[in-house]
């Protein structure tokens, strides 16, 4: 589930250096791990937030998007800028940035600055998560390098699975500042082990597409708070009508100008590639249906069923820990099953997770009843993650392997962003309320919102190419 095993193609040979191999893992994984690991943290903590910082539905789901938006707009960008100026200058800037806004996002007293800060962690991790695994590479020797990458890969994984249940044992010892906190010495800490141990290498010196960004970043905010402002503000009104209108325009503006430039931040020519483009679209509604699902699910345990952070992160381990098992193992028999056969069972277990939740939740139903759904869930993720990042580049020229790679996780976090912004618009337009009485009936459309678009992706999986080996992709 990351970012950049594209980068690998372009990767130099590692350069003969004394430092060690296990410094350089550490060096290159604990800045992304950091970021990995503050994803899941948040959300597990949003309902006290909400509770201490007297914070609305529509303010919970900034407190997300405005990382996950700030990320996806600036993730390409983050690349560019590391071949021109150097991307360990570019990574320690990273780990600078994420580092201050955690200690501001700890420091916030409303609503208001918390969602700031978290923009600018999101503009941090856009650096972190990128250039990690290029600068890993560059790093360790050639025969090395697969056992790196592997650990790394683990780190990784480790850091989403962890996130619920750090986020929880943080806020119920200490409280919700706490999971910003705890990033400040881990910054401290990596910037200058990164100094120490990783090359500052560089690629091509292109000139970074300054006006792609501003166009698809502001067109994608202003679609999501077209979305969260539709129920408080009439779907009607010159505000919604108005951000929808002006987002899309700029993101058409964005396609204008991507075909026209000379280093465009998005090639469109990739999407003529049918197992890029179908493979984008379904890594999109993926984590639309999956990670919007989540956003309302994790509140219902602690808001409804009254556990706490820590208990509601126990509770949903089974989900978050089996991709760490079935991911691995999806990568291993992918090349003789195929990854479109993983691809689609994945989303279809994931679907069918999302609505037996839907269809048995209620203010009693016992955690036994969710257990079930919630190995589902984890093992459709794990047999999604490895096939889908193989189905974005199997045809793929090496050259184009950043960009492709890039383009998919960006999309993939904008996935994510509609995903809340959609199904949270559901569950308030339902009448739904952040109490124990007033949560239930407005969860179950919107979860089942999310089945449908899991459902949905699964069907359109199936125009993948097979992918059953590496030689037949590369085919």
């Amino acid at each position: 589930m990351t970012t950049l095993e594209p980068t690998l193609a372009e990767a130099p040979a590692a350069p003969r250096r004394r430092i060690p191999v296990w410094l350089a893992i550490i060096a290159a994984s604990l800045p992304m791990f950091m970021a990995t690991l503050d994803n899941l943290v948040v959300t597990n903590a949003l309902p006290v937030i909400h509770e201490d910082l007297s914070a609305s539905v529509e303010q919970l789901q900034w407190f997300i998007n405005a990382y996950t938006l700030s990320f996806a707009t600036f993730i390409l960008l983050a690349v560019a800028l590391g071949d021109r100026f150097g991307r360990r200058t570019v990574f320690v800037a990273g780990i600078l940035i994420f580092t201050l806004a955690s200690a501001a996002a700890a420091l916030a007293t409303n609503p208001a600055e918390l969602i700031a800060a978290r923009a600018v962690q999101g503009v941090g991790g856009a650096a972190l998560m990128p250039l990690s695994l290029t600068l890993l590479a560059g790093s360790v020797p050639l025969r090395l390098r697969p056992l790196a990458i592997g650990i790394w890969g683990g780190i990784s994984g480790l850091g989403v699975a962890a996130g619920p249940l750090v986020g929880g044992a943080v806020v119920e010892g200490w409280n919700w500042q706490g999971i910003f906190w705890i990033n400040v010495p881990v910054g401290v800490i990596a910037i200058p082990l990164a100094l120490l141990a990783l090359p500052n290498t560089f690629g091509a010196k292109l000139r970074a597409d300054v006006v792609g960004v501003v166009l698809v970043g502001l067109g994608i905010l202003a679609v999501v708070f077209g979305i969260v402002r539709g129920n408080p503000a009439g779907w009607d009104s010159l505000e919604v009508v108005g951000s929808l209108v002006v987002g899309v325009v700029l993101l058409a503006a964005f396609v204008i100008w991507e075909s026209r430039t000379a280093t465009p931040l998005l090639p469109l020519r990739l999407f003529r590639d049918r197992s890029f483009t179908v493979a984008n679209i379904v890594g999109a509604a993926f984590s639309f249906g999956v990670f919007g699902a989540v956003f309302i699910l994790i509140q219902f345990l602690q808001i409804v069923q009254g556990a706490s952070p820590l208990q509601a992160a126990v509770q949903t381990t089974p989900w978050t820990l089996a991709p760490m098992i079935v991911a691995p193992l999806a990568g291993l028999v992918a090349p003789r099953v195929g990854t479109r056969l993983l691809i689609v069972v994945g989303l279809s277990l994931s679907a069918v997770a999302m609505f037996w939740l839907a269809l048995t939740m209620n203010s009693t139903v016992a955690y036994t009843v969710m257990l079930p759904p919630f190995i589902i869930a984890g093992v459709g993720m794990g047999l999604v993650f490895a096939p889908m990042s193989t189905a974005v580049l199997s045809t793929m020229a090496p050259a184009d392997h950043a960009k492709a790679s890039g383009t998919n996780s960006t999309l993939r976090e904008i996935g994510t962003a509609l995903g809340i912004a959609v199904l949270t618009a559901v569950f308030t337009g339902a009448g739904g309320q952040l109490t124990p009485t007033g949560y239930v009936g407005a969860a179950v459309p919107a979860v089942l919102v999310g089945g449908s678009v899991l459902a949905a992706s699964a069907l359109l999986a199936i125009l993948l190419p097979a992918g059953r080996s590496v030689r037949k992709a590369a085919e």
